[in-house]
């Protein structure tokens, strides 16, 4: 019975001694984060670059020994910026590789259906490589941005062609999620200063198919063409615009891939406008960007661009929310630390949250194109 009752005891004293992690992808060494994001076809660029950032970063928190004492390892999963793919790649990173939390998505058509998935899971998804307001409005508690929407970046835009004198402004678009909450904005902002867009052109998503929408906006000659696709389409579209003659001043929001446009451009990028929602990635007076520059090369990075620095900066997000919820971590926990992240300044650039605003940041920059795909402010 002694005997019986001595094996009982150690046992117990075993069990109390060992850590008792009941949250899902969290160990006592490890918390895993998964990103579900486009790696493959036309957009590929995109999710690969966000990725790059990512990595760059945790690699560096890793080397460091972690967050209390847990390396941070990153799952991948492939949605190809398809709506029908994307909901099994959240889910399957959800219950098959059990990861604790996401990062870093990309894309409205493919955010809009992914997020109901990690919505009914109760898993929080820190930054998305998209403006949608469709995306932030309902409230959701379990996404966290990182990025200024498209309302803001299409008002700066049409800020700048309205202090230049261009009152005759066109809008090129895919014709999806993405493109109809960039046409909202360009519209909101257009009405704000009681003008209407003057011709309307669409591009399928995943595809270059852009003779008519070069028909329709070339025919009114427009000032200004506002663009909002995916970098092959958009290339597509400037060279066949340039080659009827078209005098228009063409502006990108951010979601095009600023880098991966200018290198599909070539020579017709010169003079290109992108509104930019993350600092300038070539500078070095900002801190965070000299972080970035930095850790991106040491980690075999060493193509700066604008994808990988929000990449970067979404997994300062979420590394700071591990921090500040401890080491007892859980998912309510995480993201109440991030609920509590007010003005947290990242190196020159600010995010906030609150229990009622996941917005981030409303940081919104113009860039353009110069002569050998270099990018100007």
């Amino acid at each position: 019975m002694k005997r019986h009752m001595v094996i009982l005891l150690s046992g117990l004293v075993a069990a109390l001694a060992l850590p008792a992690f009941a949250e899902t992808g969290v160990s006592g060494d490890k918390v895993l984060l998964g990103q579900a994001a486009v790696f493959s076809g036309p957009a590929a660029q995109l999710g690969i670059q966000m990725r790059n950032g990512i990595r760059a970063y945790l690699d560096h928190v890793n080397a460091q020994g972690g967050v209390h004492g847990r390396r941070i390892e990153l799952v991948t999963e492939d949605d190809r910026y398809e709506a029908s793919v994307a909901p099994g790649a959240t889910k399957k990173l959800i219950e098959e590789h059990k990861v604790f939390a996401l990062i870093g998505y990309v894309g409205t058509p493919t955010g809009v259906v992914h997020v109901p998935v990690l919505t009914q899971a109760k898993v929080p998804l820190v930054g998305m490589f998209t403006g949608a307001e469709a995306l932030r409005v309902p409230f959701n508690r379990y996404v966290f941005h990182v990025r200024a929407s498209y309302y803001d970046e299409t008002e700066k835009i049409v800020e700048q062609i309205v202090s230049i004198g261009g009152r005759n402004v066109a809008v090129f678009y895919q014709d999806d999620a993405y493109g109809k909450a960039g046409l909202t904005g360009t519209e909101i902002a257009m009405k704000k200063r009681n003008l209407k867009i003057s011709a309307l052109g669409t591009v399928e998503r995943n595809t270059v198919k852009v003779e008519e929408a070069v028909k329709k906006i070339h025919a009114v000659k427009p000032d200004a063409v506002v663009m909002i696709s995916a970098y092959t389409s958009i290339a597509e579209f400037v060279r066949q615009m340039k080659k009827a003659g078209s005098g228009a001043t063409f502006y990108n929001v951010s979601f095009v891939g600023s880098k991966a446009l200018a290198d599909a451009l070539g020579k017709d990028g010169v003079g290109v406008a992108i509104s930019q929602v993350v600092p300038f990635p070539w500078g070095r007076a900002v801190p965070v960007v000299k972080e970035y520059q930095e850790l991106s090369a040491k980690a075999g990075f060493k193509d700066y661009n604008f994808s990988a620095m929000e990449g970067f900066l979404s997994a300062k997000v979420a590394v700071e929310g591990l921090r500040r919820a401890g080491r007892g971590l859980t998912r309510e926990g995480y993201i109440a630390a991030l609920e509590r992240m007010q003005d947290v300044d990242l190196g020159g650039f600010f995010v906030s949250y609150s229990p009622t605003n996941h917005a981030g940041s409303k940081f919104v920059d113009l860039t353009i194109i110069g002569r050998g795909g270099r990018f100007l402010r």
